[in-house]
């Protein structure tokens, strides 16, 4: 099977290359080249920027692959330049959406594929529907090969579950507490991206994925203070948990809130029944308690790896003391 990724190398497309080439597809790696992951061995590199269509007609040619994969549109008019890119080069294209596209909060859990598509807080997620919805218009209008697909929270060593990145580490090894959203009780889904690929890697080339949508997650759970509390004992240390109301940190930084009014404060559990109709080896087996270790360990190899978000450290500080010095 001859497939073009266009990306490739990020969290999540970077382990579906690995086991792409592992089951002997052809995969080819579209991308300006720039990424800090390397490239896998086996892997042919195709030098272009996908927001330079000229450059991407001029690199192809009149070359057509089986599955395109693009990892990296984000809005409405990525998807077409994707349209008038790929129109007739390929038997399916495979468009990576995302599961905060779901009704936000959701009506009822688990999530499946049948739950309507509404995120009134997060663009991000508002972008990703209004693709979804191009797509499967140029499916219904001219036949349009569209696979979609919707990861969740999906993690690699390199990635720290918690907002901040590597700084809630950093305060716990200092002994500050950490901000975790709403009470620490709502029930959050951590993909680890080896496993989401292996249901990945199933949808490609698949006919009855044609004109379908899928997520592809872990069927475990954890609330979100035993995600910190994991963290904690891969790193040794204690965790001390302030817990404060989504809204609330919403007011005091925008930016941070929209991510968790429009996704990490609600419970998300997900049904995987429709991915694993067409892919029945897929299963998730790799639990939090390994990601967390793997996490820790990869931090701890190299200190430069070990940045410290300053802003979100300042607004940490300033949301505890607020907090503690509205307590009676």
């Amino acid at each position: 099977m001859k497939v073009l990724f266009i990306g490739g190398t990020g969290v999540i497309s970077s382990a579906c290359s690995n086991l792409a080439l592992e089951r002997g597809i052809d995969l080819s790696l579209l991308n300006r080249g720039q990424s800090h992951r390397p490239t896998p061995d086996g892997a042919r590199v195709i030098t272009a920027d996908i927001r330079d269509p000229d450059s991407v007609r001029t690199a192809l040619g009149d070359e057509r692959f089986d599955v395109i994969v693009d990892w990296i549109a984000f809005t409405p008019d990525h998807i077409e330049t994707d349209l008038a890119l790929f129109r007739n080069r390929t038997a399916q294209f495979i468009f990576i959406s995302s599961a905060s596209a779901y009704q936000t909060p959701p009506a009822r859990l688990p999530v499946t594929e049948e739950t309507p598509l509404a995120n009134p807080f997060w663009r991000y997620s508002q972008e990703k529907i209004a693709c979804e919805e191009r797509l499967m218009s140029a499916h219904q209008s001219e036949g349009f090969p569209v696979t979609i697909v919707r990861p969740s929270h999906t993690y690699d060593r390199t990635m720290v579950p918690l907002s901040g990145r590597y700084t809630p580490i950093a305060r716990m090894k200092a002994g500050k507490p950490i901000i975790i959203h709403g009470d620490g009780s709502s029930l959050w889904t951590l993909t680890h991206n080896t496993d989401f690929a292996r249901g990945f890697i199933g949808l490609l080339g698949h006919e009855k994925a044609i004109g379908q949508a899928f997520h592809i997650t872990a069927d475990f759970f954890q609330t979100w203070d035993q995600i910190a509390l994991e963290l904690a004992a891969a790193a040794a240390v204690e965790a001390h948990i302030i817990h404060v109301p989504s809204d609330t940190i919403a007011a005091y930084d925008q930016k941070h809130g929209e991510g968790l009014l429009g996704d990490k404060a609600h419970s998300m559990i997900f049904d995987n029944s429709k991915v694993k109709s067409l892919v029945p080896d897929f299963e998730c087996r790799i639990p939090f308690s390994q990601g967390a270790r793997e996490i820790i360990a990869w931090f701890d190899d190299d200190p430069a790896r070990q940045q410290i978000d300053e802003h979100y450290d300042v607004l940490c500080d300033r949301i505890i003391e607020a907090q503690r010095s509205a307590l009676p």
